[in-house]
């Protein structure tokens, strides 16, 4: 699952490519936009946890990631 995280006063977005469910990341992020947590906490595929607070949060894309064409045709 790929996650695009904007945060405020930042020029590049983050990226995490995420094994957690969608129901997973939308609760967490649900859960820190309305207050119930302070931060906004993700683990990639990795293992490794992606802290943001949560006032700082600009916006979150979660989507599939697109798989990679390959060649010259427009299919």
């Amino acid at each position: 699952m790929e996650v695009r995280i904007g945060v405020q006063h930042a020029t590049r977005e983050l990226v995490i490519d995420s094994a957690e469910t969608t129901d997973a990341i939308l609760a967490a992020v649900t859960a820190a936009v309305t207050g119930d947590a302070s931060v906004l906490t993700l683990t990639d595929e990795r293992g490794r946890q992606v802290l943001v607070p949560s006032d700082k949060l600009a916006y979150v894309e979660v989507g599939e990631p697109e798989s990679r064409r390959v060649g010259f045709g427009s299919l």
